[in-house]
């Protein structure tokens, strides 16, 4: 085991929020400027956890890149060494005091509209800066009680045109090119917000290429793709369309870029709010 936390100097640290993956984020102040952060600890314990520590330097590597509103920022990653080796990783994050979308239980139809036309956005920045996130899902959206959003985790996140070695990915929105181990692009982002539109509209996943297993451990046989619609009938036609367009398995049929994305969205989003609310034009021109 590595350090103490409370033991390692420029952090006081103010309270455990969560663990995620070999890893425990706390809530702290940086003390060289005061500022509140999140701070990321990672200890190594097994070989396999050379994956996690990977993530870690690739999340700092690409949130330093991107400077979008709705993408969380990483500030400082702090390596700790014994006998020469890596041993454990303090990555210290953005602040931000919100829930992810899997314990947002009460979203309305326009909630969710605007939930996922701000993720859109800040995807659209990311693949301006020439990155994909790849790990688009309910709990990587944070969501604050005025209706903000941050995407997180970029620890899967890679340039565009990038051949994986392995399948990386969360199975019940993964992208059948990341399946597959082809050239990952925007529109594998695309497919992972679809994915998770779908599960946020109508409490269930999509099918996907990875098979689910039963009780036993076997593989059960996959459930055709019902559209949102056919679900819940009160779900808007154009909307059910939208999802399914961007679950498209050939990417060739996915909307063309995130940009269409949002301006379909944008459609949906007036055609329920009208008058009421004014999108933000300039964070989907962001980048």
């Amino acid at each position: 085991m590595g350090k103490d936390i409370l033991d390692i100097g420029g952090f006081t640290i103010l309270g455990r929020v969560g663990t995620g993956a070999r890893s425990t984020i706390y809530k702290a102040t940086d003390e060289q400027d005061g500022n509140r952060i999140a701070l990321k600890r990672v200890i190594f314990e097994k070989p396999e956890d050379s994956r996690i520590f990977e993530q870690i330097e690739t999340e700092y590597r690409v949130a330093r890149r991107v400077d979008h509103p709705y993408v969380r920022k990483c500030y400082k990653l702090r390596k700790i060494r014994s006998m020469l080796k890596v041993k454990e990783m303090l990555l210290s994050m953005e602040y931000f005091d919100g829930k992810n979308l899997e314990d947002c239980s009460t979203l309305s139809l326009g909630d969710v509209l605007l939930i996922f036309r701000m993720v859109a956005t800040g995807l659209n920045a990311m693949h301006q800066h020439g990155f994909v996130h790849c790990d688009i899902k309910p709990n990587n959206i944070l969501l604050s009680r005025s209706g903000t959003i941050k995407i997180i985790d970029l620890g899967q996140s890679c340039k565009i045109g990038t051949v994986k070695p392995r399948i990386q990915g969360t199975p019940d929105y993964i992208a059948p090119e990341q399946v597959r181990r082809n050239p990952l692009g925007p529109k594998t982002d695309i497919f992972n917000l679809g994915a998770t539109m779908y599960w946020a509209l109508t409490g269930k996943h999509v099918p996907t290429l990875i098979p689910k297993t039963n009780s036993y451990g076997l593989p059960v046989a996959p459930r055709p793709r019902r559209a949102p619609k056919e679900i819940k009938d009160q779900i808007p036609t154009g909307v059910s369309k939208l999802v399914m367009d961007c679950i498209e398995d050939d990417p060739a049929k996915r909307p063309r870029n995130m940009m269409a994305v949002i301006s379909r969205l944008d459609l949906k989003v007036h055609s329920i709010f009208g008058g009421k609310i004014r999108t933000n034009k300039s964070a989907s021109n962001d980048s």
